[in-house]
């Protein structure tokens, strides 16, 4: 990873907060010319370390208020298994998260749905038809005690 100093980080931080802050205001919080402060925020971005921009909507208010954790088990790791499973899944719009892991099972799947109803057709026509699925196990989300995309920086 390529070294930034701390201006870099508190550039990140703000941005991270929030992503709407004009660079104007950006410069003014960091004490820096607008200039200098417009050419670290396209460096950082040019270096990867800002991926995007994006706004977080309310799932509840978007009737997307079930969070759901699946865990996969597939009959087969292999790597065209893998591939169709990873495809597949990227198609579903209820994903909002995917991951491989190591353990007792091989995927971990974060999804939103409207409800139980739409959770068992989520279940029944997504997750089982995927490629490969041999088991799962299904974790509903009675309360979020914490949901944060923040990274410390």
């Amino acid at each position: 990873m390529k070294d930034i100093d701390q201006t870099d980080r508190k550039i990140l931080r703000l941005l991270q907060r929030d992503g709407r802050l004009t660079n104007t205001e950006l410069a003014d919080r960091i004490n820096l010319s607008a200039t200098a402060t417009a050419e670290r925020v396209k460096r950082l971005s040019r270096e990867g370390f800002v991926e995007g921009y994006s706004a977080r909507l309310s799932p509840a208010k978007l009737g997307r208020d079930m969070l759901v954790f699946v865990e996969v088990k597939l009959d087969r790791t292999t790597a065209d298994v893998f591939e169709a499973f990873a495809d597949a899944v990227r198609r579903s719009d209820d994903v909002m998260e995917c991951h491989m892991v190591a353990g007792g099972f091989d995927y971990l799947v974060k999804a939103r749905v409207q409800g139980m109803a739409a959770y068992r057709a989520f279940l029944s026509d997504v997750i089982l038809p995927l490629p490969g699925v041999r088991e799962t196990h299904t974790y509903a989300v009675m309360e979020e005690v914490k949901s944060t995309s923040y990274l410390p920086v």
